[in-house]
């Protein structure tokens, strides 16, 4: 099967995956979500509230490590195969100018559309409003990963209230068309990053598109354009100089030339090549391999010391991500004192007031209720038990006492730990323990 045929395949995966997730759940969550509106993140169904994300940290390292260790592996794979610039630009280029207008060449993506001809320019307008139409679809789509899709068709029925909202997606849209239609692939050329930084990953095992100088001769010396078309042929040079590889290039390259930052790995090339060299019963010129094995003919491995570098990094930041993740809390308590720091009774006996703020995360209502972990010397003199509602938030007075007369300092205020469990009442799991401070005077303060 050839490249093309693959990639488009996967193109089609990829967009209906994107398309599909945000209406994923897994028991009422999302797959993914990033809800500014909730203040949470959800991740294969598990619900972090924004306070307790410290298993993003490692989703990034994951991310940027996955990232370089991808290009040191298989090269620029992403941006051919799966970067949504490469696939918008396929959808735009191939199937709306090419195959439903008809007013480009699939197989000579160097030749700009002539608009002399008034329907070409009448198709061009046509392609274009195509585009819009798409691009805000692509747009509503990138804000269900931020709203979801029950509250954006929601928030949909009263747009005024939601202006920031609309705005967003006419922006990203806007964006998109600029970019597809006016910018083209010099975006991938000129602006992205990743294209810079690709060649400093790279190394003789890294698999890329590569030009089989063995078989086809060198057409370029020193970048420059050799004579070789006109020199007398030689048995060991089977490039036919028939540019098919050229023509069909995306960016505009010659991959003859060797490794340069514009190519992207969407091997088209190898694909135009296929197909002359099969008319002389020969394979490719052009082959995804890496320099040791194409050129070098040595076998190739990805268990290079600096891949084990990047699999053990990968691997701890999995293992740390599931670590923190298991110990995700179910509601959140945050615990603060009053400024006053103690009180004394008349039974001499010591007071110790705090504010606690309870969040519920969950998508239920829950019972909470407190209890301490050390009965003997202390107990809860004021605090009830209350009924949340699901993602609200409430602040409750507990004062704590002690049971008897401790005599700790003659000198100076003794800071006691304390801790408390906070749990739900209406499930066993749903609980936490906190560790307060508990302030205890002097002992001539309590004689």
């Amino acid at each position: 099967m050839p490249y093309a045929k693959k990639r488009y395949l996967t193109y089609i995966f990829i967009t209906l995956f994107t398309f599909i997730v945000p209406f994923i759940k897994i028991n009422g969550n999302h797959l993914l979500l990033l809800s500014f509106d909730k203040l949470q993140f959800h991740l294969f169904g598990f619900v972090f509230n924004v306070n307790e994300l410290y298993v993003m940290p490692f989703l990034l390292m994951f991310l940027f490590i996955g990232i370089f260790a991808a290009t040191t592996i298989f090269g620029r794979v992403w941006c051919g195969w799966a970067c949504p610039q490469t696939i918008f630009r396929v959808i735009y280029r191939d199937l709306i100018e090419s195959t439903i207008l008809d007013i480009r060449r699939i197989k000579n993506k160097q030749k700009d559309i002539d608009y002399s001809k008034t329907s070409n320019q009448i198709k061009k307008y046509i392609s274009i409003i195509l585009w819009i139409i798409i691009s805000l679809i692509i747009s509503t789509n990138f804000m269900w990963y931020f709203v979801p899709p029950e509250d954006f068709f929601a928030y949909m029925q009263n747009p005024i209230e939601h202006s920031f909202m609309i705005i967003f997606i006419l922006t990203v849209a806007m964006f998109l068309v600029y970019d597809i239609v006016f910018m083209k692939e010099n975006f991938c050329v000129y602006v992205c990053p990743y294209s810079r930084i690709q060649s400093v990953l790279y190394d003789n095992d890294t698999k890329q598109v590569v030009y089989d100088t063995n078989r086809g001769g060198n057409v370029y010396e020193n970048r420059e354009k050799s004579i070789f078309h006109l020199k007398e042929w030689k048995s060991n040079e089977e490039c036919t100089t028939c540019e098919a590889c050229v023509k069909v290039c995306p960016t505009h390259i010659d991959i003859r030339k060797g490794l340069q930052v514009e190519c992207i790995n969407c091997l088209e090339c190898s694909d135009a090549c296929s197909t002359v060299m099969g008319k002389l019963g020969k394979k490719s010129l052009i082959n995804w391999g890496s320099t040791n094995s194409v050129l070098n003919k040595l076998n190739s491995t990805i268990f290079t010391k600096r891949n084990l570098i990047y699999f053990a990094s990968l691997m701890i930041c999995v293992i740390l991500a599931i670590s923190f993740a298991s110990k995700k809390e179910y509601f959140l308590l945050n615990i603060n004192k009053t400024t006053k720091l103690y009180e004394i009774k008349e039974n001499k006996l010591v007071q110790n007031h705090y504010i606690l703020t309870f969040h519920n995360t969950q998508d239920k209502d829950y019972t909470y209720n407190l209890k301490l972990e050390d009965n003997e010397n202390f107990e809860i003199l004021r605090f009830k038990e209350f009924k949340l509602e699901a993602g609200k938030k409430i602040k409750k007075v507990l004062i704590l006492q002690t049971k008897k007369k401790m005599f700790l300092s003659d000198k100076k205020t003794s800071a006691l730990k304390v801790k408390i469990i906070s749990f739900a009442k209406e499930d066993k799991k749903v609980q936490l323990s906190r560790e307060l401070s508990f302030l205890y005077p002097r002992n001539d303060l309590i004689k």
